[in-house]
């Protein structure tokens, strides 16, 4: 049997739940009967889920305490569920440009005044959909999600039916020419999103308090923000239910002209913005957090703040010269400072599985 690390550590390797003809189902009464009416199943899914999968169960439970003090009842779980399950239907018709049925409020829309590339990066917190459809939609600005697309694939495979365009929209992550593409991309005025509370074994994280607890953090975001020498914005898009929506940026660090000598010092600052302003999100929005999963485990024997391979820049070093959108190949000589940058703070292209 696995221990708590194990678990959290191999949220990617779990077997996903959902046949995919239920799936195809629920997708096809979602597009033709509507919103309003295929809401009434998620009901009796949420019941399931609390009832049944006992492991989600504890996980929101334990969650659930740590941000209110105090031990949650059963309906404060069940509509954790149901918050989740609302975010997944709601993406059929996010990724259809279906927004008359919702309302929705963006703050700190003035991120993008005038319409400039950033890195933004958020968590399993809300809906990254909405995100995604309004940034292409309303505003003319695509938001390319960097993800590992190997999990979940059956979700994945109907929801990209939906929408084929959005295949378009993800950035593989585990390939030679991501950080090559990603590049690309904001050279052209596109945003690329990323996800910092998961990542795969042997990446870069950091470890941070979060709700009191030392947690750890994707640290591939915020390097890639440095190296490419970009904007860098938290993002969330918060479910408040029935069928409103807030959309939520703010500025946590520019790069573009933080010189080589004072990037990691940025990039450490960069990562405490992040966790405080997600922490107060979460406990603003607590029916919002999606990591059913133990996410305190692997940080329980590691202190409260660190980060993987941190080290001092040499000021000798041509700290100023401009750096191209991609590491090169790494050599005995390199800077310590570019990371070994396998896979960014992968993100979950389909829902976390609720599991056993």
């Amino acid at each position: 049997m696995n221990g708590p690390g194990a678990e959290s550590n191999q949220w990617h390797a779990r077997r996903e739940r959902g046949h995919p003809a239920l799936i195809r189902l629920m997708v096809f009464l979602s597009r033709w009967t509507g919103r309003r009416t295929t809401r009434l199943l998620l009901a009796p899914i949420s019941l399931y889920f609390l009832l049944f999968v006992p492991a989600a169960r504890r996980a929101s439970r334990d969650f659930l305490r740590q941000v209110h003090g105090r031990p949650p009842r059963l309906p404060d779980i069940y509509r954790h569920f149901h918050a989740f399950a609302s975010t997944i239907h709601d993406r059929v018709f996010f990724l259809s440009g279906r927004f008359d049925a919702f309302e929705i409020e963006v703050e700190g829309g003035e991120c993008f005044e005038p319409p400039e590339s950033a890195i933004l990066v958020g968590a399993h917190f809300g809906s990254f959909d909405v995100l995604r459809a309004m940034g292409r939609v309303e505003r003319d600005l695509p938001i390319s999600m960097m993800m590992y697309p190997e999990n979940a694939r059956k979700i994945q495979r109907v929801l990209a039916a939906i929408n084929p365009e959005r295949a378009r929209d993800i950035i593989p992550l585990g390939r030679i020419d991501s950080m090559l593409e990603a590049g690309a991309r904001l050279d052209q005025g596109e945003l690329i999103g990323m996800l910092a509370d998961r990542s795969l074994d042997g990446d870069p994280m950091g470890t941070r308090p979060f709700f009191g607890h030392p947690a750890r953090f994707a640290a591939g975001p915020f390097r890639m923000a440095a190296i490419l020498r970009q904007r860098l914005l938290f993002m969330a898009g918060i479910y408040l239910g029935g069928n409103r929506y807030l959309i939520h940026f703010e500025p946590l660090a520019d790069f573009r002209h933080v010189s080589r000598r004072e990037r990691s010092k940025a990039v450490e600052a960069a990562m405490d913005r992040y966790v405080e302003r997600l922490e107060a999100l979460v406990r603003e929005h607590p029916d919002n957090w999606f990591n059913f999963f133990d996410f305190w485990a692997d940080a329980r024997d590691i202190p409260s703040r660190e980060t993987d391979s941190q080290e001092e820049e040499s000021p000798t070093s041509d700290s100023d010269a401009p750096r191209p959108p991609w590491p090169h190949p790494r050599s005995d000589h390199d800077p310590v400072d570019l990371p070994t940058f396998r896979r960014p703070a992968p993100v979950d292209p389909a829902p976390p599985d609720l599991r056993h």
